[in-house]
C-alpha cells in the first residue's frame, strides 16, 4: 500500500514538473533575430485592376492591365485618407504612356525592379518620404486592340492570350489572415 501511494506521489511531481517546464518554455522571451524580421511588416494598401491604353502613331494599339499593390508605413497612413486608387492610376499612366518604361517589342528588356522603385520613389516623392515601403505588382499584362476587337465581333480567330510582363503574386491583408 505504500509503494502505491509513494508511485502515484512519484507521478504527481514528475507531471507537475513536466507541465511547469512546458509553461516557462512557452513563455520564455524570444531571442534576438535581427532588425530586418523584427521591423513591422507594415499596412497592405491593395491597389485597383486598372486599365491603361497603348497610344503609338496617333492611335491606341493595345492596353496594359495591371494591379498594384502597396506595403505602407503603419504610423505613416494612420489617420490620413489617401486617394490610392487614383494616385496610382496616374502613376501607372506616367510610366507606362509618359515614360513608355515597357516595350511591347522587346519584352526581355522589362526591369521589374525598376519599374518597382520606380513607383515607390515617385510616390514617396509625392505623399512624403517614408509613406511607401514596397510595391508588389501582381499583374502586368497587355492585349492587343486586334486581339479586344476580335473577341468583341465573335470571329472564329481564337483571341491570343495576353502577353505576360510580370507574373505577380497575391498577397493576403496581415490583418485578414487571423495572424
Amino acid at each position: 500500500m505504500v509503494k502505491l501511494v509513494v508511485v502515484g506521489f512519484w507521478v504527481c511531481l514528475v507531471t507537475l514538473g513536466a507541465v511547469f517546464f512546458s509553461v516557462q518554455m512557452a513563455t520564455a522571451p524570444v531571442a534576438d533575430i535581427g532588425d530586418k524580421a523584427k521591423k513591422d511588416p507594415g499596412q497592405l494598401v491593395r491597389g485597383e485592376p486598372i486599365t491603361v491604353p497603348l497610344i503609338a502613331d496617333g492611335a491606341i494599339k493595345g492596353y496594359f492591365l495591371g494591379r498594384v499593390s502597396f506595403m505602407m508605413n503603419k504610423d505613416k497612413i494612420k489617420g490620413v485618407v489617401l486617394p490610392m486608387t487614383e494616385i496610382m492610376t496616374d502613376e501607372m499612366f506616367t510610366l507606362l504612356v509618359g515614360n513608355k518604361m515597357v516595350d511591347i517589342t522587346s519584352m526581355s528588356s522589362f526591369d521589374l525592379t525598376a519599374f518597382r522603385e520606380t513607383i515607390k520613389t515617385d510616390l514617396n516623392k509625392r505623399l512624403g518620404e517614408g509613406f511607401v515601403e514596397e510595391v508588389v505588382v501582381e499583374q502586368l499584362d497587355y492585349l492587343s486592340k486586334e486581339d479586344i476587337r476580335a473577341s468583341g465581333e465573335g470571329t472564329k480567330k481564337p483571341m491570343a492570350p495576353p502577353v505576360k510582363i510580370v507574373e505577380g503574386v497575391t498577397l493576403e491583408d496581415p490583418a485578414h489572415s487571423g495572424n
